[in-house]
């Protein structure tokens, strides 16, 4: 259980970090980066879940879950935040 939750946690930390980066986010935070990984997991696992792809491994969560933040950041900037 302990472990099972850890594993989340660094998944999306990698998520995290890795999206921010790509969507070109000056953000060092460790604890944004998390948040945005760990809703980028579930955006990623439902996105997945649609289309019919499934991850597995630890690659393939990552993938999955750096989509998912990537649409997460993209709806965010577009919808939610106005400048």
């Amino acid at each position: 259980m302990i472990l099972s939750l850890i594993y989340f946690l660094i998944v999306g930390l990698a998520a995290g970090y890795i999206a921010t980066r790509l969507l070109g986010l000056n953000n060092n935070d460790i604890l944004t980066c998390l948040v945005i990984g760990v809703i980028g997991s579930f955006v990623g696992g439902l996105i997945g879940s649609v289309i019919g792809l499934q991850a597995t491994g630890m690659i393939g969560k990552i993938i999955m879950s750096v989509i998912g933040a990537c649409v997460s950041l993209w709806v965010y900037r577009r919808f939610i935040r106005k400048y």
